[in-house]
This record gives structure tokens, sequence and C-alpha cells, in this order.
């Protein structure tokens, strides 16, 4: 198994992903990795490390692209980017997955325009993990499409359905459709003709709340793309807004060191779903390929979870179960 990485994406390369990939070699046995980057700069960082050089390798890229590009010029005028060689790489054969914590939306094009979609997919999806009471669950679309099709909700809630069983380990995932009430006859035009296009899924478990999302009333939660990145940065931003609550109410309260010491325990351990290290990445559901997207903050830790997530997705074969569901 063999998985290209990108060594100069995301903001604290090439440190994280060059010692995430040496994590996660050390923990699959069956695994090789190509360091995709500026091989100075990719070497350099590896000679503070001790790794087996047969199964960590570098292949040069000399361009990088920054996390405030336009993506698809920069897909277009950076071909010996990081981004541009890991996919071309992918679809060449020369490994089998890339992943990386770059720019989204370079890495979205690059994916869409050299491997292609998967067949039956009307549109690739970006899916992101969740975290609610039962554990994380998987929210779709978060950026890919800014206006959804009701058929391609139905897509989108077969994509999820299998990776959401097949690689988070969620039995009978039921799929909800994000709206502004339960009842079938509630949002947009378009919400309604989704809900009977998603009504044919024997697991749709109908319209879902925002305030539901925490609840885990479903384990798939449907959306257009504009709702789904408001909502994932609503959520990124919910452990630091809640410290700064609970630091002002120790203040209030005028709480000792140790109570306040207490409550901070008690709070890290309440907010660890939301870590996104725990994760690391998700691919592109639809494209041709495996192609991983983790977030630009990502640790060593993000990027050692994001690969053996990647290795999760090639060993159970998810893009051939896709495909399968959709034809």
């Amino acid at each position: 198994m063999v998985i290209a990485v990108d060594a100069a994406g995301g903001d604290h390369y090439p440190r994280s992903p060059v010692q995430g990939a040496i994590e996660a070699v050390n923990e699959l046995p069956d695994l090789k990795i190509i360091l995709v980057g500026p091989e100075d700069v990719v070497n350099d960082e590896l000679s503070n490390h001790e790794y087996d050089s047969k199964r960590i390798l570098v292949q040069h890229a000399p361009q990088v692209i920054g996390m405030d590009e336009s993506p698809a010029q920069a897909v277009k005028t950076k071909q010996k980017s990081s981004i541009v060689t890991g996919i071309g790489m992918h679809k060449a054969g020369k490994c089998d997955a890339f992943v990386s914590a770059g720019n989204t939306g370079a890495l979205l094009a690059a994916s869409t325009f050299l491997l292609g979609k998967l067949e039956g997919v009307s549109r690739p999806v970006i899916a992101a993990i969740y975290p609610t009471i039962k554990g994380v669950r998987l929210v779709m679309d978060v950026g890919a499409n800014l206006e959804v099709r009701p058929e391609m909700f139905t897509q989108f809630a077969q994509m999820g359905t299998i990776y959401a069983r097949e690689i988070m380990g969620v039995e009978d995932p039921k799929v909800g459709l994000l709206n502004v009430g339960e009842e079938e006859e509630k949002g947009t035009d378009n919400l309604k003709a989704a809900f009977k296009e998603l009504s044919k899924l024997s697991n749709f478990a109908g319209n879902i709340e925002g305030r539901d999302i925490f609840d885990a009333k479903a384990d798939v939660f449907l959306c257009d793309g504009l709702v789904g990145n408001i909502l994932l940065k609503f959520g990124e931003s919910i452990p630091v807004a809640l410290e700064k609550f609970v630091k002002r109410g120790i203040q209030q309260l005028e709480l000792g060191p140790e109570e306040a010491k207490l409550i901070g325990k008690v709070l890290k351990v309440s907010l660890e779903e939301f870590n996104p290290d725990r994760v690391g990445g998700v691919p592109f559901l639809g494209v041709d390929g495996v192609s991983m997207v983790g977030h630009g903050s990502s640790t060593p830790k993000a990027v050692k979870n994001m690969i053996l997530n990647t290795a999760k997705c090639l060993k159970h074969n998810i893009n051939d179960k896709i495909v399968a569901s959709l034809n």
C-alpha cells in the first residue's frame, strides 16, 4: 500500500506531514509513504528523525500552493506543486491515494480535474466529521457544492451511508436532511423535492433541525455546501468560545486555583470530541481515487490519523462499494 503525502501542505509543513508520515509507517507494516514537496525542505526535516528510507521516499515538487490562493488558478499555473504532482502520481498509478492538509479548494479542483468522477456520480462532495453525544457523525456537503439538486442529495446520502458504516463503524447509519422543521412540507421547494427523493431510501430519517445534530438524531446529515460550511466553521469555534465563557465564569465566581484546575480538566475532556486530530481528515467522496483532506492546522498526530484513515478506505474498497450502491 503506497500513500503519497503532501509535505508542503498545511500551516505546519514540513514538520507535521513528515513526522505524521513516520508515525503512520511505524503503525502499519504494509505501508509505504511518498512525501511530495520541495526535496531540500523535506530532506532537511527528515534529517531530524529516524526513519526507514525504504518505506519513506521523497518526490520532488518545487512549487507550493498557499492556503489563500485561488484554487482553480493555482492548479492551472502551478503544475509542479505538491498537490498537482501528488494527484498526478495517483492518477498514473504510482500511489494508491493522496493526502493533504493544504488548500482544500485546490485539492478538490485537482482531484476532480485529474482523477475524474466515479461511475454514476454527479458531483463529488466534501464530508466533515461532526461531534455528537453519541460520538462523531458525518455532515455533507461542507463546501464543494453551494447548490444541490434533489437527486444529488440522494447520491450524497448513499455515499455517506457507506462511509459511515465502513469507515466510522456506524452499524446502521440513518440519514437526515437539515431543514427548518421536521415536517415534510417545511423548507424551500428544493428541500421539499429532496425530501421526496430521499424518502425512497430505507434509512432516511426525515428532516432534522439544527438542534438535533448534537443529539445525533441521524448519523449522516445532509445539506448544501453553503449551510454545511457555515455549520462546520461554527462547530470549530465552539471549543475556543466555551473556554472563554468558562474562564469568565471562574473569574465572576472568584473560584480558587484548585477549583479552576478541576473545571479546566473537565472542560478539556468534554471538548475532546471537537478535536480534529482524532480523525485527521476525510476523503472527497465521489472522485475516482482516494483523495483525503485534513485541517490546515493539522498536527503530526492529525496527519498520522489522516494517513491511517486513508489506509482504512483502501482496505475497505470504499469506492467500489459506492459505485455498486449507485448502479
